[in-house]
């Protein structure tokens, strides 16, 4: 796993990285050159390419942060609490006879108790 801990990025480094990117837009906007921004900011050309192109395509706004990357949680708070609470009674309270919880289980109870279906 690339990221041991879940990965992605706080929104605070979300943005961070969005200042970044449109204090580099400043410079794209006055002529700048990708080699000139990318070493300015310390990124590769190609992120520097590809930041000219989606100013170009979309204007600032291109460059704005999205939000945090991934689909979207299909259960609410109060699904995510009962499902933990399912969790930590373990596999045997649901009807499986061994003590380990599987991804296939997990996603069994969730689709079982609350609906949810992952393809």
């Amino acid at each position: 796993m690339r990221y041991p801990d879940g990965g992605g990025l706080t929104a605070e480094e979300r943005h961070r990285r969005e200042q970044v990117r449109l204090a580099a837009a400043d410079l794209i906007e006055v002529g700048a050159s990708d080699r000139e921004v990318a070493r300015r900011f310390r990124v590769t050309r190609m992120s520097a390419n590809r930041w000219r192109r989606a100013l170009a395509a979309g204007g600032r706004q291109a460059l704005v942060s999205k939000g945090p990357g991934g689909a979207r949680c299909k259960l609410d708070a109060s699904q995510l609490r009962a499902l933990e609470a399912v969790l930590e009674a373990g596999p045997a309270a649901c009807g499986w006879s061994d003590l380990g919880w599987t991804l296939a289980r997990i996603g069994e109870v969730v689709r079982r108790r609350f609906g949810a279906e992952w393809h």
